[in-house]
């Protein structure tokens, strides 16, 4: 994904994205993530402007972040807490950061930002080279919407309010899309699109076993509901093994 994709509109992010802000979506990820690290250390990957980085590092979980973008990590810096996050400028599929981790996450479908099979995978075998044994990987993801597309249909609506339209253009013969956001406020609109690949869960618990780790849990929210063929995203938990015992 384009470092410019999130530094043109870093500034903006945190407003643009402020339901993902509100206590009651961060306060279960952060516990999630903070029963799993435990007294080891977490790994963030694509860290942004620190909406779950920052209350977790408060909770006295040292958290490491890797983002493309200087410009959110810059957003973070301005916070209450963002320099106690440390962070390293790259791409989260490949990026090494010293040390090793109890925790690895990657949340709000922020995988999907790799648009091929090959950065996603890629993705899983870092993680495992930063993971200590018996560390986690954990990934926030929504489950494709194919089921809401008629047949020959590609557009696919998944916000529709008065400030704020959001259209999925799905292309299932190449597992690809792009995010379409027309944004209305104060007498004024903007219009923003964003590539991503869409991905099954059963193909990341491949990947997994590809980077020597296998699903230990899986849930459809943060407050560990079960995870059903009703449910619109998932939160997943694999656990490094090593690629023998996988």
């Amino acid at each position: 994904m384009p470092e410019d994709y999130f530094s043109q509109g870093a500034a903006q992010y945190d407003a643009s994205s402020s339901d993902m802000f509100h206590p009651s979506v961060v306060d279960p990820a952060v516990d999630f993530l903070a029963d799993l690290a435990g007294d080891g250390a977490a790994l963030e990957l694509a860290v942004g402007t620190g909406r779950i980085a920052i209350p977790l590092s408060r909770r006295g979980v040292r958290v490491h972040g890797i983002d493309l973008s200087q410009a959110m990590v810059d957003q973070m810096r301005a916070k209450p807490g963002g320099e106690d996050v440390e962070v390293t400028i790259g791409d989260f599929a490949t990026t090494a950061v010293p040390g090793s981790f109890r925790l690895a996450y990657l949340v709000f479908n922020t995988i999907s930002n790799l648009t091929t099979q090959d950065e996603q995978v890629a993705c899983f075998c870092n993680v495992a080279d930063h993971l200590e044994p018996g560390g986690c990987f954990v990934i926030e993801v929504g489950v494709p919407p194919l089921r809401r597309l008629p047949p020959g249909e590609i557009f696919s609506p998944f916000t529709v309010t008065p400030g704020h339209v959001g259209i999925d253009e799905l292309d299932t013969a190449t597992q690809s899309g792009v995010s379409h956001h027309y944004w209305m406020a104060d007498g004024r609109s903007g219009r923003w699109s964003m590539p991503y690949r869409y991905v099954w869960p059963a193909e990341l618990d491949l990947m997994a076993r590809i980077a020597g780790m296998r699903l230990r849990e899986r849930y459809g929210s943060w407050k560990r509901e079960p995870f059903t063929s009703d449910s619109a995203s998932h939160v997943s938990v694999w656990e490094k093994t090593g690629r023998d015992d996988s």
